[in-house]
């Protein structure tokens, strides 16, 4: 990738997703019940080798990956996503033998897997867990057990097994958060499907004294705000790419419904209010996107400023997608409303990636305390003159001689 604009065999293979999705991938997806696994589309995912790449990728082909899918099938891009942000933690914190026992399924599709971090107090405030880990006396303090809830989890109450996120004691707010690693069959563990709107499963889940040892850890006790915040800062440019998807897909569709469309002795391309904003609904899109790959740029390359430009992605990505949908519902007119539309199915799936892993909100309190932490770097020190020569604002501190 050369600067922003991606390489022609970067493209090439997207175009092969896009086609893969809707050819391929679609017709499976539309098999499926809504509100559960569809463990006939995980399968194909892993034997078409995509689940692998979640894992093997870096931000920037995942992003990729996310956003063609989700042009074509997107409920194959979520089933796909999910996998890697309930597994993502047990590839970069687990232990060998919780890699090698539950990765191999996971990445074949045969396996489900699922990120629980919210709670119905909490939301995504990792800092504000309630679920409580308390030392378990019958194995010689060295064990948890674990009580309360998580709710609003993906995948749940299907999955094979869960990244749960408890408070374990060992220090405040976020000090105090350990992850560990849930089977599903664990004495203690039951769950609900919630009626979403949402054709993926989301659901709650109940841990009435759950056992977990050390050997369920993900990562060390007390860490697992590391492990969350990780594992959110590689997926939160993804779901903006996954908006991203979803808006060029309504935008093709409204490029060919308008440049076809009789309307007052032309076409609705023909109208300058259509064609304007056309026009902005691109312009939109194309600046998400950018802002997406910068975002996955900056994380593949070890940038400081990654929880950043993550938040600004995912901020812009879904807040534009939303626009777009809706605007293309418009142009459409009520023929975008009817069911099985790919609109109306775009107009019920873009709204949930403004709440999920982190609302737009936290996203701009993200991106403010991130500003305003890098003030003192980006003022100019006492005594500070512009350099002779310099653009206006560009300054150099006083008597420092320029490096040649």
């Amino acid at each position: 990738m050369t600067g922003f604009a991606l390489g022609a065999d970067q493209e090439e293979w997207c175009g092969q997703l896009r086609a893969l999705a809707a050819g391929r991938l679609r017709p499976l997806a539309e098999r499926g019940e809504p509100g559960r696994v569809n463990r006939p589309l995980l399968a194909e995912l892993g034997g078409l080798g995509l689940l692998e790449r979640v894992f093997t990728s870096g931000a920037l082909d995942l992003c990729l990956l996310r956003e063609s899918l989700a042009h074509g099938c997107t409920e194959a891009e979520t089933a796909l996503a999910l996998q890697g942000l309930g597994a993502h933690p047990v590839l970069r914190f687990g232990s060998a033998a919780q890699r090698e026992r539950w990765l191999p399924p996971v990445r074949a599709g045969r396996s489900v897997a699922a990120f629980a971090l919210s709670e119905p107090g909490a939301g995504s405030d990792a800092a504000a867990l309630a679920l409580a880990a308390t030392r378990d006396g019958t194995r010689d303090g060295t064990g948890w057990r674990l009580d309360g809830e998580k709710c609003w989890i993906s995948n749940a109450p299907e999955a094979d097994f869960y990244t749960v996120f408890a408070r374990t004691g060992e220090g405040a707010g976020a000090k105090g958060v350990s992850a560990f690693l849930v089977p599903a069959d664990r004495p203690g563990l039951t769950g609900e499907a919630l009626d979403m709107l949402s054709p993926h499963p989301i659901g709650s889940l109940a841990f009435d004294g759950v056992p977990v040892g050390p050997e369920d850890l993900l990562g060390e006790p007390g860490r697992g705000f590391r492990v969350a915040m990780d594992t959110l800062n590689l997926f939160r440019p993804s779901v903006g790419a996954f908006a991203v998807g979803m808006a060029r897909a309504a935008l093709d569709a409204t490029l060919a419904h308008t440049a076809g469309r009789a309307a007052f002795g032309g076409t609705l391309s023909d109208l300058q209010a259509v064609a304007h904003r056309v026009a902005d609904m691109a312009t939109r899109t194309e600046a998400a996107r950018l802002l997406v790959y910068a975002a996955a740029a900056a994380h593949d390359d070890g940038a400081p400023d990654v929880p950043r430009r993550a938040a600004m992605a995912k901020l812009l990505a879904t807040e534009t997608a939303q626009y777009v949908v809706d605007q293309a519902v418009q142009l459409h007119g009520a023929v975008a409303l009817r069911r099985g539309h790919l609109l109306e199915h775009l107009y019920r799936e873009v709204r949930a990636p403004r709440i999920y892993e982190g609302a737009s909100e936290v996203q701009r309190t993200i991106i403010a305390k991130e500003l305003y932490r890098d003030l003192p770097a980006r003022l100019p020190e006492p005594g500070s003159k512009p350099e002779p020569g310099s653009r206006p604002g560009s300054v150099r501190p006083a008597g420092a001689v320029a490096a040649r």
